[in-house]
């Protein structure tokens, strides 16, 4: 059986990437997988866990010989971390990335990498509130999304090779236009963490003893909350900062129909929240029967 890729670097190996790297081990889809992280005791759990056959900290080294390259940083590191480690890479290289905002890393790093160098931009819709290479998982991308958003020229079988990979992870794939993906995310993903970082936060102001009967009986509805905005916070940072058009543009529309609900909730306006409630009951089932939930 011919294996798909000689050398895969990770650049960064948190959830994302520990788990893509779980994958290719178990699927044998590269001959060698070469793990790159700032932080020695990060890559000393890589070792640990055994994801890799090399770590280092040097990132051209990290890239050096590699047929595809895979990009899980936060978003704020993709331009230092593409200019440290671009002129190591040879031309036919296939440089990919896990990023869940498209636009600006089709901006941070097609521009400074070398000619002949094939940039597929990616992101696996998939995730947990834990970090670390510890947090992954095998399965993290079994029956979700993985979107990808070339821009027009790439070269068709680089698309292709990127798109198998996360085949073989479990994912189903979408061509997309990065600007179309960041304005999709932004109301599917995006927002839904401020508002979830937005409610936890208020908890947090509230009286001590307040906020410690909260914890105690916190309800499902706002575990859910506590576990989305428990997700990484510099990787979340980078989102809002990234896609911030997106963001408050759809924060805005989610504004107005707060506010309409506010005041069916100060005029005593039954029918209109219940009609309110049976439409977005509809999203819910909506989502079930697309096998999202």
């Amino acid at each position: 059986m011919t294996t798909p890729f000689e050398r895969i670097a990770l650049i960064g190996i948190g959830l994302i990437g520990s788990s893509l790297a779980r994958v290719v081990r178990r699927d044998g889809l590269a001959r060698s997988i070469v793990a790159a992280a700032r932080s020695r005791a990060t890559l000393d759990k890589v070792v640990e866990l055994g994801l890799a056959d090399t770590v280092t900290d040097d990132l051209a080294e990290a890239v050096r010989g590699a047929d595809l390259v895979v990009i899980a940083t936060p978003l704020g590191a993709y331009r230092a971390v593409v200019q440290a480690l671009a002129p190591a890479l040879a031309p036919g290289t296939i440089v990919t990335d896990v990023g869940s905002v498209k636009a600006c890393a089709i901006a941070d790093v097609a521009p400074h990498l070398p000619a002949g160098v094939h940039f597929v931009p990616g992101h696996p819709v998939a995730g947990t509130e834990h970090s670390g290479p510890e947090a992954g998982f095998d399965t993290l991308f079994r029956n979700r999304w993985c979107i990808l958003t070339p821009e027009p020229g790439t070269d068709p079988a680089a698309v292709e090779r990127v798109a198998a990979l996360w085949r073989a992870a479990g994912s189903t794939i979408e061509i997309m236009d990065a600007r179309h993906h960041d304005q999709i995310l932004a109301i599917t993903s995006h927002l839904p963490h401020v508002i979830a970082y937005t409610i936890v936060g208020t908890v947090t102001d509230l009286e001590q003893a307040t906020q410690r009967e909260v914890i105690k009986f916190a309800a499902s509805g706002f575990r859910d909350f506590t576990r989305i905005a428990a997700s990484d916070p510099v990787m979340w940072r980078d989102v809002f900062l990234n896609n911030r058009e997106a963001v408050l543009a759809m924060l805005q529309r989610f504004t107005e129909d707060l506010t309409q609900l506010q005041r069916a909730i100060r005029w005593g306006d039954g029918e209109t929240l219940e009609r309110w409630f049976m439409r977005t009951r509809a999203v819910r089932r909506g989502i079930i029967d697309a096998g999202q939930a």
